[in-house]
Order: structure tokens, then C-alpha cells, then sequence
């Protein structure tokens, strides 16, 4: 039986502590049997957004011991797919000349809300149910 190698997929966003950590996740859950996946920042936080740990528990998916990682280290990886998910690291992240593709999708960043903390839970919910109805399947396609 042949086996099938998997392919490489790095996700960047500006502070790998929410949204590209949601999306590896999310990836490695889904797609896992298919798909390597890295997170990497462009400027990353020093850790990773507790409300954005707590909602991907929620759904059964444990990020609490990921850490935010600078894109530096992964660029002169070989990459199969490049997804920059906010409009921040798009402008800024840098190209990567081993990706055979880099690909925009783009995600309201849930830190940013305000309001009572289930109103913030609320956002930071869209955005990983989000992040799973329209990243994951543009990321399967490509396999």
C-alpha cells in the first residue's frame, strides 16, 4: 500500500495568539490525516488569547499549550500552502519562496472586542466557527 505524504500548510497572522492558532487547530483536528500545519505572527503576542483557548475547549480542541512563534523560522521552509488571515499580516508578512501558494482568508480579530466577557466569548465563538466553515475547506481543496 502506497502511503501518502502529507502536505505542509503555515498559517500567519499578526499575533499568532487567536486566529492562526484557532486555524491550526482547527486544520490539524480536521485535516490532520492529510495535512501538516504550522501557526506563525508576523509580530507575536506574548501568549496565547485565554478567550481563544477557552472557545476551542468548548468544541472539544485544547490549544492551551501553544505559544505564539514568529514567521521568521518557517521561511525558508518548504510549504505547500501559505494563509495569511488578517488583512495585517497580509501587508506585512513577507513572501515565502518555497510556498507553492499563498492564499488570503480573512477574520475579524476577536481581541479587539469589547463589551462584558460573553460578549466577547460571542465574538471569539463567530470566529472560530468561522474559521472552520470557510478556512478548513478552502485548505481541503487544495489536497
Amino acid at each position: 500500500m502506497k502511503t501518502m505524504t502529507k502536505k505542509r500548510v503555515l498559517i500567519v497572522c499578526t499575533g499568532n495568539s487567536c486566529r492562526s492558532q484557532m486555524a491550526e487547530a482547527w486544520v490539524r483536528h480536521d485535516l490532520g490525516d492529510r495535512w501538516e500545519v504550522e501557526s506563525a505572527g508576523t509580530h507575536p503576542a506574548g501568549s496565547v488569547a485565554p478567550l481563544a483557548v477557552r472557545v476551542m475547549a468548548e468544541v472539544g480542541v485544547d490549544i492551551s499549550k501553544a505559544s505564539p512563534k514568529h514567521w521568521a523560522p518557517f521561511l525558508d521552509k518548504r510549504w505547500d500552502l501559505v494563509v495569511t488571515v488578517c488583512d495585517s499580516a497580509r501587508e506585512s508578512c513577507p513572501l515565502f519562496p518555497s510556498a507553492a501558494e499563498q492564499i488570503h482568508v480573512s477574520f475579524p480579530d476577536p481581541v479587539l472586542a469589547t463589551g462584558t466577557e460573553d460578549e466577547r466569548l460571542a465574538v471569539y465563538r463567530t470566529v472560530r466557527d468561522d474559521i472552520r466553515a470557510r478556512l478548513v475547506p478552502e485548505i481541503a481543496k487544495r489536497f
